[in-house]
């Protein structure tokens, strides 16, 4: 007989791991104990040493599907002599660790009990087992039981209570367990917080409204949405007027995988996706109109072959859109460039004007969780979006002190490391408003109270004026630790490192709209040899100016007359004449002459707004990346012949866009469709890349940035370096895009303080 001491460590509450620790263990005779701890769970098991043996390998090889092991760290104690095997409560007194799954969509076992007549939970929009339900938006101190949640003000009734303590059940220790007798309940509220309806009568008159035309406020797993009828132009449009959203994609949950099929390509792989305990918004190839039973309006994405699509992954969500029978746009509830609406009372305030009807219910959100955003690329799956189903889930990074990463200002996120494990936040979304900076403190204080962490250093953008930036110096005065300042393309780099666990040196690929460099402009065009917590600037675009700063980031004309001003100076407008009024196009120019609020730049970004508006593709954007959307767009898949972008010689080299610009030019006068104007244009990036590659010589290369976001910018250059025997990394699971800052800010801290 033998006994040993158990240490499991990763995401192993929540997901059901004491109940199969149990199961286990019983099954094999064994006897002994099983506990939650702040760092993990602990485990004592007692028994022959072949049994024990087999059960310490069915650890690793038989846990819960949603359970991610780290680490299991084993040990001998002396044996107690005892007969059975017990769940014993849990130990608060460890160091919290990251060991709570992010939240899990409602698994077929309780779908299918919502839709039986004849079950307790029959139309019950909260129903949960240890597979399935939230987590992370109910988690308010760890370990994860139910009193240290926001269902502990919910009293188990004498069924419930049966179901928790029978270890042969599947809602064993299931912590937000509930039904009709005990759980939440759903309420329909009109604009003025007047109650209309409950339960059953709730859900019937949230059907009512979306089937009419209306919009629908639903407060779901981590906040609000807005639904309105997917397939009515008219209800779109409405939905687009009174969110502010004039033309940005909206994404379209579907009542069945079916029903989407019928709009949407979907591979055996995406099946499986949006099937997932994950469930994210995948984006996913539109079918060509015509002979579908369900069609999408054309508002949803205009002018856009990708649609975002999700499937049910609450039950709420499923007895609504069972009962409507048709697609509804699911997008976040807020105004746009506003933080999520998590609360009834700030969800009335604010959207009281957008939505006709509020379906809502009381149970407590803790913390706003989005849906995540993803897709399939030929590696698998790259996550754009990083929220339900994704966070909090942990990164190793090992060595790495206690840090705190505060991101940048766009698509913002708050990364925390502790216990050599990095826990990046859900999207927070953008800081321009005062209430988006006030959800990033708020975010930054939960994660550090949640685990209890006392970071040694602070690290954040270079850029002055970004509130993460303005945050993060106030925090590190008032601590009195460092503050480790990062340049925006190294940490996306870096990031991308972190994920793939690569040291470095490596040659990394940082190609986005713009972040502050080391030489006080706006870069963004860059390859970087990266190693340890510093970097060189090896290549980089030629800079060029951008007439009246932020406005070309909705104004893709005026980065091409920035570039066209650098080559021909004030005969630049003669090619725009099209899109500037001569007034408007002299004041420009003058701007740019006296160097007047033109800052210089050398944005890959906003290289592809010049692209797109030059090839007439965009000439003013809707929102942030518009214009780079509409030239990947018209590229298609399609080989063509490169622009000329040569590399030229000098420490850094510089990529020279000129007889790119001249032969597009060129193109455009001689009638040259658009689409083969934007696939050249790809196809030139993708030699750069290739250029650079050669040139700097290191066998490993990093892709990131917004710009990579371009599916088939990203294929081109891994084609071609692969081609060359170079080993290529992107971002997997977390975004190339900012939602990535803050990750690799604190993985290049981790490397300042070693």
């Amino acid at each position: 007989m033998v006994r040993r001491a158990i240490t499991v460590h990763g995401v192993v509450q929540g997901v059901g791991f004491r109940p199969f620790v149990h199961a286990a263990a019983t099954a094999r005779g064994l006897a002994g104990w099983v506990r939650n701890r702040t760092d993990g769970v602990r485990i004592e098991v007692e028994g022959p040493e072949p049994a024990v043996e087999a059960f310490v390998r069915a650890l690793s090889r038989e846990a819960p599907p949603a359970a991610r092991l780290n680490r299991v760290e084993v040990s001998e104690v002396p044996p107690r002599d005892e007969r059975a095997f017990h769940i014993l409560a849990s130990d608060p007194e460890a160091p919290p660790r990251p060991s709570v799954p992010a939240d899990l969509a409602t698994c077929p076992e309780c779908l299918a009990e919502v839709a039986s007549a004849g079950e307790r939970r029959f139309r019950y929009p909260f129903t949960n087992c240890t597979r399935c339900g939230p987590r992370w938006t109910l988690l308010e101190s760890l370990p994860y039981d139910r009193p240290r949640t926001s269902m502990k003000g919910f009293t188990l009734c004498a069924d419930c209570e049966a179901e928790y303590r029978d270890v042969r059940d599947r809602r064993f220790h299931a912590q937000p367990i509930a039904c009709p007798a005990c759980g939440p309940r759903v309420s329909l509220l009109a604009p003025d917080g007047s109650r209309l309806g409950e339960d059953e009568a709730a859900l019937r008159g949230a059907v009512e409204t979306v089937r009419e035309g209306g919009v629908l406020a639903l407060r779901g797993l981590g906040g609000f949405h807005l639904l309105v009828d997917a397939t009515s132009p008219e209800a779109v449009t409405r939905l687009r007027q009174h969110k502010c959203r004039p033309e940005k994609p909206f994404a379209v949950m579907f009542p069945s995988l079916q029903a989407l099929r019928s709009v949407c390509e979907v591979s055996p792989e995406e099946a499986a996706v949006l099937t997932s305990a994950s469930a994210p918004i995948l984006l996913l190839r539109g079918r060509a109109p015509g002979g579908a039973e369900v069609s999408v309006a054309e508002a949803v994405a205009p002018g856009n072959p990708w649609l975002g699509a999700l499937l049910p992954y609450t039950p709420l969500h499923a007895l609504l859109l069972d009962a409507v029978g048709r697609p509804l746009v699911c997008t976040s509830g807020n105004l746009s460039d506003e933080p999520l609406c998590i609360d009834t009372e700030e969800a009335l305030a604010r959207l009281h004007e957008v939505a006709d009807r509020f379906l809502v219910h009381d149970r407590p959100i803790v913390r706003p969780v989005d849906d995540s955003v993803a897709r399939m690329t030929p590696e698998g799956l790259q996550v754009l979006r990083r929220a339900r189903g994704y966070a909090p889930l942990p990164l190793a990074l090992p060595g790495a002190p206690c840090l705190l990463g505060l991101g940048g200002q766009l698509k913002s996120t708050v990364a925390v490391c502790v216990g050599e494990q990095v826990v990046v936040s859900q999207h927070l979304g953008d800081l321009g408003s005062l209430e988006g900076a006030r959800l990033l403190e708020r975010t930054a204080e939960d994660l550090l109270r949640l685990l209890e962490a006392r970071p040694v250093a602070l690290a954040c953008d270079l850029h002055p004026d970004y509130a993460s930036t303005r945050l993060a110096e106030r925090l590190s005065g008032e601590w009195g630790v460092p503050l480790v300042r990062v340049q925006h393309h190294h940490a996306h780099v870096a990031a991308c490192m972190a994920e793939h666990g690569l040291s470095g040196p490596v040659l990394g690929l940082a190609w986005d709209g713009a972040g502050l460099g080391t030489d006080g402009t706006l870069w963004g065009g860059e390859a970087l040899v990266v190693e340890g917590a510093g970097f060189r600037r090896v290549a980089h675009l030629r800079p060029f100016s951008l007439p009246g700063g932020e406005r070309a980031l909705r104004e893709p004309r005026r980065a091409a007359l920035g570039l066209l001003h650098e080559v021909e100076g004030a005969g630049a407008a003669a090619h725009l004449r099209e899109t500037f009024a001569a007034q408007e196009a002299r004041v420009l120019v003058t701007m740019l002459e006296r160097g007047l609020q033109s800052p210089r730049t050398t944005s890959m970004g906003r290289l592809f707004d010049a692209v797109a508006a030059l090839s007439g593709l965009r000439a003013r954007a809707g929102f942030e990346g518009q214009a780079a959307m509409a030239l990947e767009y018209a590229a298609g898949d399609g080989e063509a012949e490169p622009y000329p972008l040569p590399l030229r010689e000098g420490v850094p080299a510089v990529a020279d866009w000129e007889p790119l610009v001249r032969a597009l030019l060129s193109d455009r006068e001689r009638g040259v469709p658009p689409p083969l104007m934007a696939a050249r244009f790809h196809t030139a990036l993708a030699v750069l890349a290739e250029s650079i590659a050669v040139r700097v010589g290191l066998p490993r290369v990093v892709l990131s940035g917004g710009c990579f976001q371009n599916l088939r910018l990203l294929r081109d250059v891994q084609t071609r370096l692969r081609a060359r025997g170079f080993e290529v990394f992107s971002p997997r699971q977390y975004p190339p895009n900012d939602g990535g800052l803050s990750l690799g800010q604190v993985a290049v801290a981790a490397r300042w303080c070693s």
